[in-house]
């Protein structure tokens, strides 16, 4: 962290937000300095998305609140578009950038509304932002599409933007820069390219404020943390002085209990579903089995194909050849499609929460019901909210409140009440792609603790996840991939965080080859 001056780059006082009958926010007062990285850190519910958005002028504070920029007082409520005047600029999760634009027009794309596009020097332009890159070392080219990018690069560009409006208009206090959880969808190569740019960023003397739920995250990028709980602050810890322990009794108010399956000899089981030799554009012979009651884990570097493949499963993306066998019944994976998928028993919960997974808009309810809404000519208003509400006592959805947009809830609850819509099902096999990113510690070991039950009734499992961690604690087994196929699988002592991170790094290697795939049958 540079030389912190005494005065704030960003001071919030008293600040409080009451939604309804329920205060979420209630008298929070923090101080962040120029230069440092400092982690906001809460459970899902806490209070951290209120207050951004109330920093960005979409929720108006009750009375009483103050907020200075630089040592300056800035209006508050914070009027539109008034924090990017003030020097305050923000990434949210999903980056705010438009796909179908290229770079540069996505780079631009808060001065259409200033100045007609007849009145933009995109030559110069142009020139800006390639030196804007080039001073923090990507090589990004400006006339790319964003759909075109890497979810990695659309990150840093949505950083370098924020960062080009905090250099325009801040003033002395350095701006404010902050990110709202940018890594969940980043892979570890993508997480450590953003935490190169956040370290750049902060030595210009912005100050950062990053949002996230990952605890090692905040111990590596951040120089401060400071935690909401039930929308109070808890405190401010520097965490090079602090253990993760700590901010975990810290989030959570309690001593934490980590979740972790009972790992079982499960040879005698029968086998529920079984590929061989996928195929597709990235999946080069890919085979895997999947026992009765067993959960195992997909794992491998950015590109290796352990994500892909149970897309391919599905059917949501299409297979060049191989084939699937569900429960006896053999089926040609190009010929999968979700409908053949669910109707041989497969679920599937994509990564998207609020995309491939869910529907923002809708609500609870009619997303949770979905299932139950395809299989009936007629619809049961009173007893779908019945259903409802139960799958979210079930699992402890938060607030159950059916008729709330899926939207409205936060990531870890969404996730919940999503995993509550697919395990009704029953599902023969269920597939789970990062199951607990972006949920806070707390409702991790909740959902954990879902699936072991999910398998200990017989489901049989198969979670797609870069989180070393929670394969440790929920696998059996654990297949590495590697240039689109099997590499390794790991069982028994070898299922530890530090042991799958080092598979995953060392899976192209031969020496690797722990157990072919021929032999989990």
């Amino acid at each position: 962290m540079n030389q912190p001056s005494l005065t704030p780059a960003l001071s919030v006082r008293n600040v409080s937000k009451v939604f309804g009958s329920a205060k979420v926010l209630a008298d929070v007062s923090l101080d962040i300095m120029p230069g440092e990285v400092h982690g906001l850190l809460g459970q899902n519910g806490s209070g951290k998305s209120t207050l951004i958005k109330i920093l960005a002028g979409f929720h108006a504070p009750e009375p009483g609140g103050t907020l200075q920029v630089g040592g300056v007082d800035c209006v508050f409520p914070m009027p539109a578009g008034q924090a990017r005047k003030a020097g305050i600029s923000f990434v949210h999760q999903h980056l705010g950038l438009v796909p179908s634009l290229t770079v540069l027009e996505n780079m631009l794309v808060g001065d259409f509304a200033a100045r007609p596009l007849a009145m933009i020097g995109w030559r110069a332009a142009r020139t800006t932002v390639r030196e804007a890159f080039r001073r923090f070392g990507l090589a990004i080219d400006p006339d790319s599409r964003v759909a075109d990018l890497s979810q990695a690069d659309r990150a840093l560009v949505a950083i370098v933007r924020a960062f080009e409006e905090v250099s325009a208009s801040r003033g002395p206090g350095g701006g404010v820069l902050i990110l709202d959880e940018p890594t969940p969808f980043l892979p570890r190569a993508g997480v450590d390219k953003l935490f190169e740019l956040v370290r750049r960023v902060a030595a210009a003397g912005v100050a950062v404020v990053f949002v996230s739920h990952d605890i090692d995250e905040i111990f590596e990028i951040t120089d401060r943390a400071s935690v909401l709980r039930d929308g109070r602050l808890v405190g401010s810890i520097s965490t090079a002085q602090s253990t993760p322990d700590q901010l975990v009794d810290m989030i959570v108010g309690r001593k934490v209990e980590y979740f972790k399956s009972q790992r079982r000899d499960l040879a005698d089981r029968p086998v529920v579903a079984a590929v061989r030799e996928a195929r597709d554009d990235l999946i080069c012979g890919a085979s895997l089995s999947v026992r009765e009651g067993e959960v195992v884990g997909l794992t491998g570097l950015i590109g290796s194909g352990f994500d892909r493949l149970i897309a391919l499963i599905y059917g949501a993306e299409r297979a060049n050849g191989g084939e699937l066998t569900i429960r006896g019944r053999a089926l040609a994976l190009g010929e999968m499609r979700p409908a053949v998928a669910l109707a041989a028993g497969i679920a599937f919960l994509p990564a998207d929460r609020l995309g491939s997974a869910g529907v923002g808009n809708l609500s609870v309810l009619e997303n949770v019901t979905q299932p139950l809404l395809s299989q009936s000519l007629f619809v049961d208003w009173p007893w779908l909210r019945t259903v409802a509400s139960d799958l979210g006592v079930r699992f402890d959805v938060l607030p159950n409140n059916p008729r709330l947009p899926l939207s409205a809830l936060s990531g870890g609850n969404a996730q919940k009440a999503l995993l509550g819509k697919w395990f009704q099902t029953s599902p023969a096999l269920m597939m789970l792609d990062e199951p607990v990113q972006g949920v806070d510690v707390g409702a991790r070991q909740r959902i954990l603790s879902a699936i072991s039950a999910a398998a200990g009734e017989g489901m049989a499992v198969i979670v797609a996840s870069s989180d070393s961690e929670i394969l440790a604690q929920i696998c059996d087994r654990v297949l590495i991939f590697a240039k689109g196929t099997v590499a390794a699988t790991l069982t028994g002592d070898q299922l530890t965080k530090a042991g799958i991170a080092e598979a995953c790094l060392l899976g192209t290697t031969s020496s690797l080859l722990l157990e072919t795939p021929e032999s989990l049958n």
